[in-house]
């Protein structure tokens, strides 16, 4: 397997290979737990903690667990961290872990940490499965904040409401109302308005591409300029 340098894995993570945008995997708490962007805020951060965490453990023992009991093995790692994102959550931020509820133990089933500790980590040395799992947890982090953001303010005219339950009083006074008066858009904060949101996102990355691409063959298909060329004279002249 050849090995990816670290502009790889920073661009899958980012952008090429983004779990949310490409390999379209963990939609369910995405979906779920987007209406605000402090929700989104505070999944993604669990979310990014794990996967760096189970990176790391996986990477660390690939090379003494059997391939019988490779996928168990991955399982109860990952819930391990789990345990430790919910139990930090309920001791500092206990009233954002009552709001996102069941969402946080099922962090355990997101495809996209056990696709990236089977695909990634269990092949690879700890340094790059640490940023593998590091730039694929920033990622879809993005992808919920951005999220997060675009139904909150379709929905309920604000952005950052709630954040004192993140950071704590400091934040009281985050909140933004760009609109006055803002006739709330119930159907953005509900599930289908999420899968709007989402979709819209997808196709907007999917045009990105497809502009970046025609670019580049375009650039690709330009003739290159004829240099100016010298002439070589043997002999005198009189």
């Amino acid at each position: 397997m050849a090995t990816k340098t670290s502009t790889e894995i920073i661009k899958d993570g980012l952008w090429t290979n983004n779990p949310a945008l490409v390999q379209v995997l963990g939609l369910c708490p995405l979906l779920a737990v987007t209406s605000t962007v402090v929700n989104a805020i505070g999944l993604g951060l669990a979310t990014l903690m794990v996967l760096i965490g189970s990176n790391l453990a996986v990477s660390l023992i690939r090379n003494f667990v059997q391939e019988s009991v490779r996928l168990p093995a991955f399982v109860m790692i990952i819930a391990s961290y789990v345990t430790c994102a919910e139990l930090l959550m309920q001791a500092y931020t206990y009233e954002l872990y009552q709001i996102l509820g069941i969402f946080i133990p099922l962090i355990v089933t997101n495809c996209a940490i056990l696709g990236r500790a089977d695909a990634f980590a269990s092949k690879n040395a700890p340094g790059p499965a640490i940023l593998d799992g590091a730039m694929m947890g920033i990622g879809f982090l993005l992808v919920l904040i951005v999220l997060g953001g675009l139904r909150e303010l379709l929905g309920q005219g604000t952005l950052f409401a709630g954040m004192d339950l993140l950071v704590g009083p400091i934040a009281g006074d985050w909140m933004i109302r760009p609109f006055e008066q803002y006739p709330d858009m119930l159907f953005m904060v509900l599930p289908p308005g999420a899968f709007v949101g989402l979709g819209l996102l997808i196709a907007l990355k999917n045009g990105i591409d497809r502009r970046i691409a025609a670019r580049r063959q375009a650039n690709a298909r330009q003739p290159e300029t004829a240099g100016s060329k010298r002439v070589r004279v043997t002999g005198h002249v009189s």
